[in-house]
């Protein structure tokens, strides 16, 4: 499993529109979900979404970003207000 401070730089990577990993995009393990929490904020909005372990995964690896990439762009039209 990747650290926390290999996910946010990926996240950032892709996205580097959205901020720096500790300022607008944070992530965090959750113990008790078997999961990384990835934190989004912008303004005075905060979004939090779970990420499953064999998504980020792949990702890190270089296998398949879709997903990450899918859900980190999601959760950006979300705080933007730009919701479907």
């Amino acid at each position: 499993m990747h650290d926390k401070k290999e996910l946010c730089d990926k996240i950032t990577a892709l996205y580097p529109d959205i901020g720096a990993c500790g300022m607008n995009v944070d992530v965090s393990w959750d113990e008790q979900e078997k999961m990384w929490v990835v934190h989004l904020e912008k303004d005075v909005h905060k979004l939090d979404h779970y990420l499953a372990t064999t998504d980020a995964d792949y990702c890190m690896d270089g296998k398949q970003c879709v997903s990450l990439g899918l859900e980190i762009a999601q959760l950006r039209k979300n705080i933007e207000g730009k919701q479907f």
